[in-house]
């Protein structure tokens, strides 16, 4: 299994934080955010791993990163030349994931406690896609997930209505069919392939599987959840928790 972390945008939310910087090299807690993801995936025993970001950052993002030694990984370098959402950008890693499943996490999710055994129950079940679930209390934001008692029903993204507050966190585990439905998948109305028109996919394949995520977590695209962040990880010292 290979890891892949997207770490492109501009980061506009944050401006102006991200004038001159990516927003994925921003201080959480005591380090730069993007290296929360990376200890995450090699927690789970992945050691190949694809950084995608934007050509402006690139340099910045291998200074601060390397060839992933002090980390215990490998990394492989991707540059996304325009913001055409994250399927456009997980598409650039079909040549490097060889067709072996991928574990993907979009650089500014920060995760409290590891999420090894959710990427253990991913490689079990063989095929299909894996997500991650979190209830919050602005639905709006994200894409949410409609649920019965076994299933995801649909994903909807940054709803008006919101069919439930379980939204869907930036953690995606494909197999090696997630590149022909990316290919499939028609921009959205805003000009950019949906991950979530990728997840709902699987749901149609009835091959998308969920967790729940233990412990906080939060994005850092804001100023409000960007603060959260840097809580979260200063009251456990940029540990990751186990179990």
């Amino acid at each position: 299994m290979k890891g892949v972390i997207l770490a492109g945008g501009v980061g506009a939310r944050l401006n102006p934080l991200t004038e001159i910087t990516n927003k994925h090299l921003l201080t959480v807690g005591k380090e730069p955010m993007i290296w929360h993801p990376i200890r995450q995936m090699v927690l789970c025993g992945i050691q190949e791993i694809l950084v995608v970001t934007s050509t402006h950052h690139m340099g910045d993002i291998v200074n601060s990163l390397g060839s992933g030694r002090r980390f215990g990984c490998h990394f492989t370098y991707k540059v996304q030349e325009e913001a055409g959402g994250i399927a456009q950008a997980l598409a650039l890693a079909e040549r490097f994931a060889e067709s072996q499943p991928i574990l993907v996490l979009l650089g500014d999710n920060i995760f409290e406690h590891s999420i090894a055994e959710h990427v253990a129950a991913f490689r079990k079940q063989k095929k299909g896609a894996r997500v991650l679930l979190k209830e919050v209390g602005d639905p709006e934001r994200f894409g949410i997930a409609a649920l019965d008692e076994k299933h995801v029903i649909s994903i909807e993204e940054k709803p008006k209505q919101p069919k439930s507050n379980y939204a869907v966190v930036g953690c995606y585990m494909y197999d090696r069919g997630v590149f022909e439905i990316i290919r499939a998948v028609k921009p959205s109305k805003r000009g950019e392939l949906e991950i979530t028109d990728v997840n709902n996919a699987y749901i149609k394949k009835r091959s998308l599987k969920f967790g729940f995520v233990k412990g906080r977590w939060t994005d850092a695209g804001t100023f409000e959840s960007l603060i959260e962040a840097n809580e979260l990880l200063l009251s456990i010292d940029n540990r990751i928790m186990d179990g």
